[in-house]
């Protein structure tokens, strides 16, 4: 499809997006508005709305546009009062008080029904549409949905139309995907609106918005609160490099019945390019060698190492290391340059006290620690529920970073990197391809495979660039029409094979 008007797709091949939440999306429509004339900044957005409606459905007679009582509202009037003047049957079902809407929102009801548009006020649209706009809640919203507009969420999701959701699908919230009730509208599509909401990009956000767009209305929205990260740059191979250039990677893992994680994860760090890998099992007999990869080293007792040796390699942690990857982690935590702790070793901090103070002194000392939890592994770690932690992930993603001094990946639909100092970033790549035993393994490893090349580089730049590949081999895996869940060991392959573009 192509990109009509100002408006832009929001492509995870391209970015970084900047992120603006609520409160600043508020800041930037109301100094936008104090330069523009009364009426202009909706008569554009409405414009947009109407645009992408007539992309997105090209062939759609009946149309459905489902107005709530604020300035989202307004948009979603303004846009059926357009396709209207295209040739539309349009339809309004406005859940809210005529008398009582904000002052734009009331001057694009009146030009609507000037213009002809069949205006239903307070009444449940039943009959069927091809397209559907939802323009009932904004990004004011904050409770669940209720009466009429909980309703009309359950109709909009139940009809078999194309659905276009105005700035964010209704039921959603805007800064943390998550829903605000029982449901949230389901879009096709969803048109931003002056800036992109961290919500739309992480949580049940990715699954509820489709395809997302933007329009920036013209507007320059300041500061961003986070960013949608974009696709990583290759790392340079010199002609002149030797093996010894692209630095080591150590994996210490694999208690008794797990072994295969420690290995998937050292196949990972390898296919990302580190020049060295290790694989240190906790299991004492287990095999020495992974066929398949007999380029990859076993070293037992890795942790035991010379300080200075440990000082100079790229360690990950916890890749099924059980219970008995907690003897490992003293000497880890207390020499490792760099320490990408996974899975286990992120249980026995959370269960062992004694090794939090180990943790926050790496931090003290300047080196640098990257954590992957998936959302149970995290509140384990806070405190607190896996629930929770889903309910904010952006704030969880921050506490657990702050809490520890470490950079933080925490996994799932929209991943979130978070670090003391920087701005969050979140993923846009990857799919439930990847709800798979040992795809956290093989993330990991390929962290560390990336930071051993650039050993300088921010823990939370080497997150980012590995989440966004890790997703993308996925989303390539399912683009290719493949169905179920990509094999561990296969995701390996597909992120060495991923393209250069």
């Amino acid at each position: 499809m192509s990109s009509p008007g100002g408006i832009t797709r929001i492509d995870p091949a391209g970015g970084p997006w900047p992120l603006h939440d609520a409160a600043a999306s508020r800041a930037a429509e109301a100094a936008a508005l104090a330069r523009h004339a009364p009426h202009a900044l909706m008569e554009r957005a409405g414009l947009a709305v109407a645009r992408l409606a007539l992309a997105s459905a090209p062939h759609a007679r009946q149309v459905q546009v489902w107005a709530g009582p604020g300035n989202n509202g307004g948009d979603g009037l303004v846009a059926a009062r357009h396709l209207h003047l295209a040739g539309k049957a349009v339809s309004v079902c406005l859940l809210a008080d005529p008398e009582r809407l904000p002052a734009d929102a009331a001057q694009a009801l009146h030009q609507a029904v000037a213009a002809g548009v069949a205006v239903h006020v307070d009444r449940i649209c039943k009959d069927g549409a091809d397209l559907a706009i939802d323009a009932l809640l904004g990004i004011g919203a904050r409770r669940a949905p209720e009466g009429a507009i909980a309703a009309a969420i359950q109709t909009i999701n139940a009809l078999q139309a194309v659905v276009l959701a105005v700035d964010l699908p209704s039921g959603l919230h805007p800064d943390t995907g998550a829903l605000l009730g029982s449901a949230a509208v389901r879009a096709t599509a969803t048109l931003a609106l002056l800036t992109l909401k961290p919500g739309c990009c992480t949580g049940h956000g990715r699954d509820q918005v489709g395809e997302l767009w933007l329009d920036t209305l013209g507007v320059a929205a300041g500061t961003p609160s986070a960013w949608l990260s974009g696709r990583p740059a290759r790392l340079p191979r010199p002609h002149g490099a030797h093996k010894g250039s692209f630095g080591d990677v150590a994996v210490v893992g694999g208690a008794p019945g797990m072994v295969g994680a420690a290995w998937l994860a050292a196949r990972a760090a390898l296919a990302a390019g580190a020049g060295r890998t290790y694989c240190s099992l906790l299991d004492d007999a287990a095999a020495t060698l992974d066929p398949a990869r007999p380029e990859l080293m076993s070293r037992a007792a890795w942790w035991q190492s010379p300080p200075a040796l440990l000082a100079q390699t790229t360690v990950v942690c916890g890749c099924g290391g059980g219970d008995a990857v907690r003897a490992a982690l003293p000497p880890l935590l207390s020499h490792a340059a760099r320490l990408v702790l996974d899975a286990d070793a992120l249980n026995a901090l959370a269960k062992d006290p004694g090794l939090q103070p180990l943790l926050l002194a790496r931090a003290a000392r300047g080196l640098a620690t990257l954590l992957t939890p998936h959302p149970l592994e995290a509140a384990r770690l806070l405190r607190t529920s896996s629930a929770e932690v889903q309910h904010d992930r952006l704030a969880a993603a921050l506490q657990l970073a702050a809490d520890t001094g470490a950079t933080v990946l925490l996994k799932g639909s929209g991943s979130v990197v978070a670090a003391p100092g920087h701005l969050l970033h979140i993923n846009p790549t990857g799919n439930a391809a990847l709800a798979s035993a040992g795809t956290g393994d093989v993330l990991a490893g390929w962290a560390a495979g990336l930071w051993a090349q650039l050993p300088d580089v921010a823990a939370a730049d080497v997150a980012a660039a590995a989440a966004w590949q890790h997703g993308r081999a996925a989303d390539l895996y399912t683009a290719a029409g493949r169905s179920g869940p990509l094999r561990a060991a296969d995701l390996v392959e597909a992120l060495a094979g991923l393209p250069a573009r």
